[in-house]
């Protein structure tokens, strides 16, 4: 009876989903208040009705219902409760219910708090959310549906993929979610502005937040998903140029042009038809991403769908929806109106600067990763384009990028001053060198180039702080002065820092995970002894234990330095009967921001086994610089003037609306 209930509140919200499509839009050609505000109430209902459907699920995972052919092939009774609940979305039908959820989470979440929206642009966004609505919900009902039925009930499930079995896929798949799926706001506003003809500075202060929202989110789920691979897959990497890596990577990078741009649009009134294009593209890589993911062209731990039927459904919402809006922004751009003049020496100038380098790294990852699809597709044959290629293409782009990135906050709007901004950032450019000097004397081995990038993350990280000294008067004025100006600051320019210097911490745990990683790769006895970055390991031998649903092998190995004993390390193997699989569970030692990693291999006749061993140094910066990138994008959210938005404008219409500098 739930499986019925819950697939009966997904036609439910199918329905809403139709008549929100259509009836909003009705009323905005008829200027009749009462169709359009018919988009708020189908947005709330449809957000109950799915949500209600996502909780029916995740109920029959929870009690083991295994008539439901969802349940049978990705749950066991035996296993944790946990990972009863994360395995509602650790496959191809929960996800992507998970995907529509979220859809109208957005949705219902713009029809609450949008009441400072004109009416007409509100009707006109929810109903584009609408349309993307009813297309995942008939994608869900015809091919994929979670609800379905087994005739005979089996007394067992299959169990979930075992490398699924992680606390990871409880925070991963969610938070890229409410990246991808926060971004068709940013499109439904694009694609309603464009239907009105009317695009301006408020347009941007009322997209920004929620563009804002689904990038902070996307960060932290590439982020958690980069963490997860690293410590559960076994491999010691933490990113690997995948496709289904990059299919996030690509609309984080337009997405974060895109704020940029939005930044000078609202201050600007510049670059409208560049953002409105930057929004489509950014949703429309979140729809490529779902269908590479989903569609089974990929053959990935991420990839669950196998019907060629289900990849052609995706691919035809992915047609319509991108080229709808490209066809519709072709139609339309040119009808709207340019916006102010800048000189190319200026913060809108280091701004268009920053989206042209984004924009290029978004176009390598692009071509090296849909390429080898389209060759396979077009000639048969299979190439791999891997980390050389994206090493040799899309580092390069970064660098002038980080370069401009400590210019930019200091450069005047309109019209800077490139010499008084450097002449701003000598302490870091100083920094930088006395970076690099350090590094070339008391480092040895690995690339030349590394204390140089490692003086560049420097210089991005002290410049940030050049910006900040030079908003509160530092060193110019008394100290009290510079703390009440620090805390009169507003809280985007605290968020700026902060998401500034996260990208100069993640580089320098780039550049000392990759140049100075060392590793053990052997077959260890018991009592043989491996040493790894000033580290001695030895191996004491392994026990077996039963868990509720595997069977796992641990190893105990005992770390010293210089003589004495600091910690036990206890990776492991579990072994997954229902399913006939194993997983490798790697042992991390951190100290400080580096870590040792240890994980197992085979077990061979002799009694040896198979352990890798490596010493990672500031490798946990890899991902404490996106988290404080996520910090900086929740300071500039929780900014007033960010969470107010533009004023209600008056009943007249319309209204273009300066924001305040």
């Amino acid at each position: 009876m739930i499986a019925e209930a819950g697939h009966f509140a997904l036609v439910l919200a199918l329905g809403l989903a139709l008549i929100q499509s259509v009836v909003p839009i009705i009323g905005a050609r008829l200027h009749d208040g009462a169709l359009m505000n018919v988009a708020r109430s189908t947005a709330l209902a449809q957000l109950l009705f799915v949500a209600a459907s996502f909780f029916a699920l995740a109920t029959l995972y929870v009690v083991s219902d295994f008539s439901v052919l969802n349940v049978f092939q990705n749950s066991h009774s035996l296993k944790p409760m946990i990972y009863k609940i994360t395995g509602v979305w650790g496959n191809h039908e929960g996800s992507m219910l998970l995907w529509v959820t979220i859809l109208a989470l957005f949705g219902g979440l713009v029809a609450a708090f949008g009441n400072n929206l004109p009416l007409t642009l509100r009707a006109h966004v929810l109903a584009v959310q609408g349309w993307v609505a009813t297309a995942f919900y008939l994608f869900i009902l015809l091919t994929s549906n979670p609800f379905t039925r087994i005739a005979s009930p089996p007394m067992e499930g299959r169990d979930l993929n075992p490398v699924l079995q992680d606390i990871g896929l409880a925070v991963h798949p969610p938070m890229l979610y409410l990246g991808y799926v926060g971004f068709s706001i940013a499109f439904s506003f694009a694609v309603a502005a464009l239907i009105e003809g009317r695009i301006d500075a408020a347009w941007a202060r009322w997209v920004r937040p929620w563009t804002l929202v689904a990038w902070i989110f996307l960060t932290l789920g590439i982020a958690m998903g980069s963490y997860w691979a690293y410590y559960e897959l076994g491999w010691g990497g933490w990113w690997f140029w995948d496709p289904v890596e990059n299919a996030s990577l690509m609309p984080w990078l337009a997405g974060t042009a895109l704020l940029h741009s939005s930044v000078v649009m609202e201050k600007r009134n510049a670059l409208k038809v560049w953002t409105i294009l930057l929004a489509i593209l950014t949703f429309s890589l979140s729809l490529l991403g779902t269908f590479l993911v989903r569609s089974g062209v990929l053959t990935s731990v991420h990839a669950f769908a196998t019907d060629p039927t289900r990849g052609v459904f995706i691919l035809l919402i992915l047609c319509t929806f991108i080229g709808g809006s490209l066809t519709l922004f072709i139609w339309r751009a040119s009808t709207l109106k340019q916006g102010g003049l800048f000189a190319p020496v200026s913060r809108e100038g280091a701004l268009v600067l920053n989206n042209l380098f984004l924009t290029t790294a978004c176009a390598t990852v692009f071509v090296g990763t849909l390429y080898p699809l389209a060759l396979e597709v077009i000639t048969g044959n299979r190439i791999s384009v891997g980390a050389p290629f994206f090493n040799l293409t899309f580092a390069p782009l970064f660098v002038p990028l980080l370069i401009a990135v400590p210019f930019g906050p200091l450069l005047a709007w309109k019209r800077g001053d490139l010499l008084g901004a450097s002449q701003r950032l000598i302490a870091a450019g100083v920094g930088s060198v006395i970076a690099v000097a350090v590094l070339w004397a008391w480092t040895r081995g690995g690339s030349t180039f590394a204390p140089l990038a490692i003086g560049l993350a420097v210089f991005v990280i002290i410049g940030a702080l050049c910006d900040l000294a030079e908003r509160v008067n530092l060193f110019r004025a008394s100290l009290p002065v510079s703390l009440r100006r620090a805390k009169g600051l507003p809280r985007s320019a605290w968020g700026t820092v902060f998401a500034h210097a996260g990208l100069g911490v993640a580089l320098i745990g780039i550049v000392c995970e990759t140049t100075w990683n060392t590793e053990y790769i052997a077959s260890m006895k018991i009592n043989d002894v491996a040493r790894v970055g000033g580290y001695s390991l030895t191996f004491e031998g392994t026990t077996q234990h039963q868990r509720s649903n595997y069977r796992e092998d641990i190893a105990r190995f005992t770390v010293s330095r210089d003589g004495q004993p600091i910690a036990v390390m206890m990776p492991s193997k579990r072994n997954f009967t229902t399913r006939a699989a194993s997983t490798t569970e790697a042992a991390l030692l951190t100290r400080g921001a580096s870590q040792l990693y240890i994980s197992l291999g085979e077990a061979t006749a002799d009694g040896s086994i198979a352990v890798r061993i490596y010493h990672k140094p500031m490798v946990l910066l890899i991902w404490f610089g996106p988290v404080l990138m996520a910090f900086g994008g929740v300071l500039s959210l929780s900014d007033r003037r960010l969470r107010v938005g533009a004023p209600k404008p008056a009943k007249a219409g319309w209204r273009t609306l300066q924001p305040a500098e």
